[in-house]
């Protein structure tokens, strides 16, 4: 039997909302609230960590590019 070395940066990250304690630790990694946290997980229609991270940090280069153009007016 041939074993594949998979490395640990290769590996899917799944983030778990079902249970409040596992959706606060992902919340907390992601750096937004558990209820953001679930409506990316709705918009993104995925739980693998790096699509929702990068999901997250579009959202919030929108939030604050939207924020300047207001601000500026």
């Amino acid at each position: 039997m041939e074993y594949q070395n998979i490395s640990t940066t290769a590996r899917k990250e799944v983030v778990e909302i079902a249970d409040e304690k596992d959706r606060n630790y992902w919340a907390t990694r992601l750096g937004v609230s558990s209820e953001k946290l679930k409506s990316a997980v709705k918009a993104v229609q995925s739980m693998e960590f790096s699509k929702l991270k990068d999901y997250i940090s579009m959202e919030k280069i929108k939030s604050a590019s939207t924020y300047q153009r207001f601000a500026n007016q």
